[in-house]
């Protein structure tokens, strides 16, 4: 580490690591700390100094987060962030807690910076900073309702900023931006993957197999591999992480609040919202976003999310009038059922549920004539409607399901005769 250009193959002998995790204590004023984040896994691209600091910065933060979550529990890693030099004979009563400084600033950093070439790589680090803070969950069997870093985001000063990192987060979706050729972050090393993205994707993917109780994407990493979308792909999760908080016994969850009850920027209605956190986006832009990425499980869950506690989004979804765009990428998860994971074939079943509750969803889908739907390979499909495709879907994948669960009855023994 320091000044010159790092290989991955180089940390284990840095001196500036070694002393980082050695006993000795470093003064917060020693060179050493300038020194620390001055490394680069190639050479930088911009001139930005401090942009490019702050990121190796946060990317040491995060490293050492991690390896303390596994290690402490959130008191402890409280400790961690509790300490102060004082002289000898000297007490000072007034002791900032640097943990919720450093959750603040991140929170911050994610909806005060705009997304540009040269932010990319720190509003990842911020986002998967996040991340890793809420991965307490991961390493406890029950539901934690309480907890430190809970607190700073549900009921401290982050409260405030509910609606704008949600609405934050939601955009970083929406643009789906991919990383910048340019940059220093996810430069492909020789295992095929990046560096970064590869730390922060462990943790990312295990938060995501909490909420799928196990079941993750049917092949991990593949869409990764094809098309990497990290700060997307990392925003995405965040707000589902945050918009699955649990209440708290004295306070609801601002997040699933902030999820539930946005609305669409050409609602020109002035009719005040009663919900606290609510906010306006623009839901063409969202609905298009949820039609193009449909094959990953997390955005089911997000469009099932909306459909089912969003009233706003569900009438504008319902209203479309080009519904196969999202029908479509539904019925062909469903087509594909033996290579996905049952819970992201039960979320694509249940939001098929919510839509076609809809007396108007259902007589317009049979009006909807397609041709030539190239994933089903069963037989040549020249033209049917986007109803017809539907029940033949379902049906195919109850027969699926019916199959694969039947149980065989055991032979009768003598002693049982």
């Amino acid at each position: 580490m320091g000044a010159n250009t790092s290989q991955v193959s180089d940390l284990s002998e840095s001196q500036s690591i070694r002393t980082l995790i050695g006993p000795d204590a470093i003064s917060e004023n020693e060179p050493f700390w300038n020194q620390l984040i001055s490394f680069t896994f190639t050479s930088p691209t911009c001139s930005q100094l401090f942009i490019w600091q702050a990121h190796n910065a946060l990317f040491l933060v995060r490293c050492l987060l991690k390896v303390f979550i596994r290690q402490m529990n959130e008191e402890e890693l409280h400790l961690q962030f509790s300490y102060q030099e004082r002289a000898p004979g000297t007490y000072d009563s007034i002791c900032e807690d640097l943990l919720e400084e450093l959750v603040c600033n991140l929170v911050h950093l994610i909806v005060e910076v705009p997304l540009l070439d040269i932010t990319y790589n720190i509003l990842f680090e911020a986002v998967t900073t996040l991340l890793v803070l809420l991965s307490y969950q991961l390493f406890h069997k029950e539901v934690l309702r309480e907890g430190l870093i809970y607190s700073y985001l549900t009921r401290g000063r982050c409260l405030s900023l509910t609606s704008r990192l949600v609405k934050t987060l939601l955009y970083n979706f929406i643009r789906q931006e991919k990383c910048p050729a340019a940059t220093h972050v996810l430069q492909t090393q020789s295992d095929g993957g990046g560096l970064l993205y590869g730390l922060a994707s462990g943790v990312a993917s295990g938060l995501w197999s909490v909420f799928t109780l196990g079941g993750v994407g049917s092949r991990p990493g593949a869409e990764h591999d094809q098309n990497p979308l990290p700060l997307s792909n990392q925003s995405l999760l965040l707000l589902l992480v945050l918009a699955n908080l649990t209440d708290g016994p004295d306070c609801p969850n601002p997040y699933r609040q902030a999820v539930t009850c946005f609305k669409n920027t050409q609602d020109s209605s002035s009719i005040p919202s009663p919900q606290p956190h609510t906010f306006q986006i623009n839901f063409n832009s969202l609905y298009t976003a949820l039609c193009e990425q449909q094959k990953s499980d997390q955005v089911t869950l997000l469009l099932y999310t909306l459909l089912h506690q969003n009233s706003n989004m569900r009438t504008y979804i319902l209203s479309r009038t080009d519904m196969e765009n999202l029908v479509l990428p539904i019925l062909e998860i469903l087509y594909h059922v033996e290579e996905r994971n049952s819970h992201h074939v039960y979320m694509a079943l249940i939001i098929l549920l919510i839509l076609t509750e809809d007396d108007t969803f259902n007589r317009s889908i049979h009006e909807v004539m397609l041709k030539n739907i190239s994933w089903y390979t069963e037989r040549v499909l020249t033209e049917i409607s986007l109803g017809s495709l539907l029940i033949l879907v379902v049906i195919r994948t109850i027969q699926f399901n019916m199959t694969r669960t039947r149980v065989r009855p055991e032979p009768m023994t003598k002693t049982a005769m």
